[in-house]
């Protein structure tokens, strides 16, 4: 396996991780703050780049239905401005409370409530892509 990028998309921050180049191991990149789709779809097409990532994975929220809830939505069209900028292939996945997951590890590994404050955007992100990560070790 190759490098995948995962992308947490949020209204104010998107949260980026990378996995290791044997697609094991997802870990914390970097925060984007967002400005604007094609902005936001360029900063990600240029981390892809720059990692030598084969895959870039969004993280979509989706409603008791099975459907892309609003915020999904408009995570499908961040992962369409991203495949208008680069040739990497782009995959939805469902992030399924990735914060929540990510703020409990935090309190798991012992990490203080003042240092627990502030985003997690980078953290959720490796929690999407660390599912995506072993639901593909599950099926090789």
């Amino acid at each position: 396996m190759t490098r995948v990028l995962g992308i947490d998309p949020g209204d104010e921050r998107i949260g980026v991780a990378l996995s290791d180049p044997t697609g094991t191991l997802a870990s914390p990149l970097t925060v984007i703050k967002h400005t604007s789709r094609p902005v936001d779809a360029a900063q990600i097409a240029q981390l892809a780049e720059d990692h030598q990532a084969s895959i870039i994975l969004v993280g979509q929220s989706m409603d008791e239905e099975g459907n892309p809830s609003y915020q999904g939505r408009k995570a499908g069209r961040l992962a369409e401005a991203i495949r208008a900028q680069c040739q990497v292939p782009v995959i939805l996945w469902d992030e399924d409370s990735s914060t929540q997951t990510a703020r409990n590890t935090r309190i798991q590994m012992g990490v203080s409530r003042r240092k627990r404050q502030g985003h997690l955007d980078d953290v959720a992100a490796a929690v999407i892509l660390q599912s995506y990560l072993d639901a593909q070790a599950g099926t090789q």
